[in-house]
């Protein structure tokens, strides 16, 4: 049989067991039903075959560490403290044995970083508790989550275009804030926000020849009026045909760096993500006709 206490209220109790629970254990320290009540905490009675000696919601005094948030790096477990007021009266389980003076009783409220899934309960404690602190660079991670940032939205080469040895390839990007940026999100927790601003500071081309080419914009689109100019800011040059390559084209890569700016909680930062997309480019020879 273990004994555990657990966050809900008496009239929580009551609602879901139809029995009388009294809030003061002075006034009825055993309910019934092996449920033992505080002001706010009930201890309940139960039988956990495997379990003996066991605690539900762990030993770290902070609920346990079930719960989504568990496999997520970023979204630490964190816990918030505030005097309860009033203090519960003298002989409440929620002194744990103690009495008014020695100690208080505090709320505790515990929940992954973002406070989804909280637990609050009541716990005494001999010393104020020092309140632990949300890290602004973990609530920036969580806003860059947040975004949809995607690999570059290729417009030029096209799948379905024909190009040719010796012509100037003009490489280009369409720009929106999921593909180029800029694009902006913000996170909450513990008191602290934290808003981040995500934009493209770099995409590199691998051409599938064994050449790469880096570009610090999102080039510059091609118009007929051009002719046979190289583009002024991004592009390539085929040497060599594509007929060697796997299905006769050449994998093209463009890869995209995105640059983050954060600032929060005092503080300010940058993180860097990466992004890729791929096209397959058919790269030929000029055919003279005589």
């Amino acid at each position: 049989m273990l004994t555990r206490r657990i966050a809900i209220t008496a009239a929580s109790v009551l609602a879901a067991l139809s029995i009388p629970v009294t809030s003061y254990a002075e006034d009825d320290p055993k309910g019934s039903g092996g449920i033992h009540c505080g002001l706010f905490n009930c201890e309940v009675n139960v039988d956990a075959p495997g379990q003996a000696g066991g605690q539900a919601g762990g030993s770290d005094n902070t609920g346990g560490t079930g719960g989504g948030g568990a496999s997520d790096p970023t979204n630490k477990k964190v816990c918030k403290y505030k005097l309860a007021d009033p203090q519960p009266r003298a002989g409440s389980l929620d002194w744990e044995g103690h009495e008014p003076g020695d100690g208080a009783v505090y709320e505790q409220t515990c929940g992954w970083v973002d406070f989804t899934n909280t637990i609050t309960r009541l716990v005494w404690m001999a010393e104020p508790p020092a309140q632990e602190s949300v890290d602004p660079a973990v609530l920036a991670q969580r806003a860059v989550d947040s975004m949809t940032l995607l690999g570059p939205d290729i417009a030029s080469p096209r799948a379905a275009g024909k190009y040719t040895v010796g012509v100037p390839m003009w490489l280009w990007v369409n720009q929106s804030a999921t593909t180029y940026g800029p694009n902006t999100a913000s996170a909450t927790a513990g008191g602290i926000t934290v808003s981040a601003t995500a934009q493209v500071s770099k995409i590199v081309w691998t051409m599938g020849d064994g050449d790469s080419v880096a570009c610090t914009g999102p080039g510059t689109p091609y118009t007929s009026s051009e002719g046979m100019a190289q583009s002024p800011t991004c592009g390539h040059v085929y040497a060599k045909t594509s007929a060697g390559a796997s299905n006769s084209k050449f994998p093209v890569t463009a890869t995209s760096t995105w640059t983050i700016d954060w600032q929060g909680g005092g503080q300010a930062g940058q993180l860097t993500e990466v992004r890729q997309t791929n096209v397959q480019v058919a790269v030929g020879e000029i055919q003279v006709v005589r």
